[in-house]
């Protein structure tokens, strides 16, 4: 195939992006115009789906095919379009609250299917447009305009969620990361069947600073475990910690105390369809562990898309209908027939002509 030579401009629309000044979502945007750049697909191969929310306001910035849809059903209509046209490379655009909430039952259904979409969730632990209200990731206890004395439910943790749906693919980023994310988003789009990207993003007018104990400069080399496949886990400073499996458990230790070597060091398998490791390393929290980023699973599986369209083409190769034509005379027909008075009389035919 011909190589195609595009630039990030050619995915920016001509509207006036309306988020926030200083908004996580210009630098998702960013990333995603990067990554949709390099991707060597034609311009009109792409198309970006959205439900209700600030980010979902991202069709209209793309120069791409694209569709804002209703609350909590991007992801619903966006496997229509992909099962309609197999051929388009389909990005879903949707936040915790849309996605995870009014829109919880398609997401979890769309995971399990295994349709070929790319799922980006912006996580910023509210609802932004409609001003503060505490959304299905919010950490108990945390006080907002629905919650003034602080929740008291226990959040969805994404990545928990994908996997238990029997996701195929899982992957974490932040929103000041366009290298990383724009890492991850390649490997999604390459992924065959349901891609999902949390995307750890910050909402400067409702919940400003919400992710800042992981993404602060001061510590975040020590609180930031960047996964790559085949690479041993390790983060820290000087790159000398690492995660260890002891007695099946996870562990934090520090390479070169109390006998570790870096052989040691558990290494990062992506691809095992055993998912009981990308589970912990997804249930990661501080203060006791790094958070984990990267693509944590990636694991080939039948995907839904492909295989309607070999159902379908099987079915027609087997069945005797070839057209319209044999579909009405098919089955239980009548034939309606002059009785030379002027009058009709019909006779049921059973035969399957």
């Amino acid at each position: 195939m011909n190589e195609i030579k595009y630039t990030v401009k050619d995915f920016k629309s001509e509207n006036e992006v309306r988020w926030c000044p200083g908004c996580g979502d210009y630098a998702i945007m960013n990333a995603v115009q990067r990554t949709m750049a390099d991707m060597n697909l034609k311009h009109e191969q792409y198309a970006v789906i959205s439900g209700i929310g600030c980010s979902s306001r991202f069709p209209y910035y793309m120069s791409t095919y694209g569709f804002h849809t209703i609350h909590g059903r991007a992801t619903a209509i966006a496997s229509g379009v992909k099962c309609a046209n197999p051929d388009l490379n389909v990005w879903v655009i949707t936040g915790d609250g849309d996605g995870m909430a009014i829109g919880g039952n398609h997401f979890i259904h769309l995971i399990r299917r295994n349709i070929d979409l790319n799922v980006i969730l912006f996580n910023n632990k509210i609802y932004g447009l409609t001003k503060g209200q505490y959304s299905p990731t919010t950490d108990r206890g945390f006080k907002t305009k629905t919650s003034p004395f602080g929740t008291i439910e226990e959040p969805f943790v994404p990545g928990q969620l994908v996997i238990g749906a029997r996701g195929n693919f899982f992957a974490r980023t932040i929103d000041t990361n366009l290298k990383l994310s724009q890492e991850v988003f390649a490997e999604a789009a390459k992924h065959k069947g349901t891609s999902v990207v949390e995307v750890l993003q910050n909402c400067v007018i409702f919940n400003d600073g919400i992710h800042n104990q992981i993404t602060d400069s001061e510590y975040r080399l020590e609180r930031q475990l960047v996964l790559r496949h085949g690479e041993p886990m390790i983060f820290g400073n000087d790159q000398n910690k690492g995660l260890m499996s002891v007695r099946g458990k996870l562990k934090v230790v520090t390479i070169g105390e109390n006998g570790v070597t870096l052989d040691d060091i558990l290494v990062h398998d992506a691809h095992d369809p055993d998912p009981s490791l990308h589970l912990a390393l997804v249930n990661m929290q501080l203060p006791d562990f790094p958070v984990v980023f990267g693509v944590i699973r990636d694991v080939e599986a039948p995907v839904y898309d492909h295989e309607m369209v070999k159902q379908i083409n099987a079915i027609k190769q087997s069945s005797p209908i070839k057209n319209v034509d044999n579909m009405l005379h098919s089955g239980n027909t009548w034939v309606v027939e002059d009785n030379g008075n002027g009058k009709t009389s019909g006779e049921l035919c059973k035969k399957l002509r």
